[in-house]
């Protein structure tokens, strides 16, 4: 079954901790310490595969978590990284955050990978916090936490050339007498629920790809009959093959201005792409008639082919057409620009500190590295406490909370710890 979207949850493994450790070795005067770090978290990863055709596999699979890192161990031995996760997605794959609808990748080639959620780096054992002043640290940190997310998985087709046209037009039968595609074919409106992709050979290595899409409707733009999960499949062909019902049923004329509108209010840019006609079921009565006040109505600012896709005729000049149009201008629409996750080596931006309360009275701390902070640390160990309050003093956050209106004996969440605040 063909399944072009789904929602899903990754998280990438926790950082391994680092661990608290001493030389005890015989003849080893003040052996020092040894604690080594923990290993860093597994990546959740995304790969295209040109062997696919659906996202079905995550219909049944919706939660992706990579390993966690390695603990630390003694005489510094650092623990070891975790294995990413690689979750094979089709090409034309479209990554979304779910709950900010940010674009994170966009996979457009065979073995292109990006990473959905990052593991947590390992935590450092007490051998990083020896100094001049502390020679015999009883510190370590906790593995960070891998980041989490719910994601979007959106299917948009690659393909040279989109079918579109209202339900029963005969797209499908096109497509099926144009390549060796078999979508299903009926006498009904949507009879094509899902896209189908042909190829179209010519010969001699001239061929090009052609998909079948579902009827639209007016109001397909705003959702209307699944309007959106059509209409994204059109968004990656570089022109349009547009399919007018002659038999007499419906206004040829009309529709084309319908499905065009749709197309504009979509996405802008949709209608400039090269788009010809195909005046189909020219085989009904009276289809003659209706071709030339057709023609007469378009104004000569479209090539309309007369074809009737039911007895296979007039398709090989159209199909000649069609191909002429794919290798007149190199600079055709192409996929939507490729986005990579990418890690951007800049000036590192002042992490905002915000104090909200919540209507049960919590205080909540949102900053993302005090957050870090308190995830990293053992909250049992004494040493390890008084270090991180030593450092939210340096960042403020005494006086912050006091500024905010934090009474003693109130309720503060850093992450997903509380404190009572004295």
């Amino acid at each position: 079954m063909f399944y072009d979207y789904a929602k899903i949850y990754v998280k990438g493994g926790d950082g391994g901790n680092g661990i608290v450790a001493f030389r005890r070795e015989k003849y080893v005067p003040l052996g020092g310490p040894c604690g080594g770090d923990g290993g860093r978290g597994g990546d959740v990863i995304f790969q295209g595969d040109e062997n696919l055709s659906t996202l079905m596999d995550f219909k049944y699979k919706q939660h992706y978590k990579a390993a966690r890192g390695e603990h630390g161990k003694g005489k510094n031995m650092h623990g070891a990284n975790a294995a990413g996760i690689v979750a094979r997605v089709p090409v034309g794959t479209v990554v979304k955050d779910a709950e900010s609808g940010e674009v994170l990748a966009d996979i457009v080639r065979d073995g292109q990978r990006a990473v959905a959620a990052k593991g947590g780096r390992g935590g450092r054992g007490n051998t990083r916090f020896a100094g001049e002043r502390q020679k015999a640290p009883h510190l370590a940190e906790n593995g960070e936490p891998g980041q989490e997310r719910w994601l979007i998985l959106e299917l948009k087709l690659l393909a040279d050339v989109g079918l579109v046209g209202m339900p029963n037009a005969g797209k499908s039968t096109m497509l099926s007498r144009i390549s060796s595609a078999r979508p299903k074919i009926a006498d009904y409106p949507f009879t094509t629920l899902v896209p189908n992709l042909g190829l179209v050979d010519l010969g001699e290595g001239q061929s090009f790809v052609a998909a079948d899409l579902p009827g639209l409707l007016r109001g397909a733009h705003s959702g209307l009959g699944l309007g959106h999960r059509f209409l994204r499949h059109i968004e990656r062909t570089k022109a349009l093959l547009h399919v007018l019902d002659m038999s007499g049923e419906r206004d040829p004329a009309e529709d084309f201005a319908v499905i065009n509108e749709e197309l504009r209010l979509y996405k802008a840019g949709l209608t400039a792409r090269p788009q010809i006609v195909a005046a189909n079921k020219m085989d009904a009565l009276g289809a003659d008639e209706r071709l030339a006040e057709l023609k007469k109505r378009l104004a000569g600012e479209y090539e309309i082919f007369p074809v009737s896709a039911l007895r296979g005729e007039g398709l090989q000049p159209l199909l000649w057409r069609l191909w002429q149009i794919l290798q007149e201008d190199a600079a055709l629409p192409a996929p939507d620009e490729e986005i990579r996750l990418t890690v951007v080596k800049a000036e590192k931006p002042e992490d905002e500190l915000q104090i909200v309360r919540e209507a049960d009275g919590l205080w909540v701390v949102k900053s993302a590295e005090l957050e870090r902070l308190v995830a990293m640390t053992d909250l049992d160990n004494e040493d390890a406490v008084w270090r991180m309050q030593r450092i939210m003093d340096k960042k403020g956050l005494d006086g912050a909370l006091r500024r905010a209106g934090v009474q003693p004996g109130d309720s503060v969440r850093i992450g997903k710890e509380e404190f009572e605040f004295t």
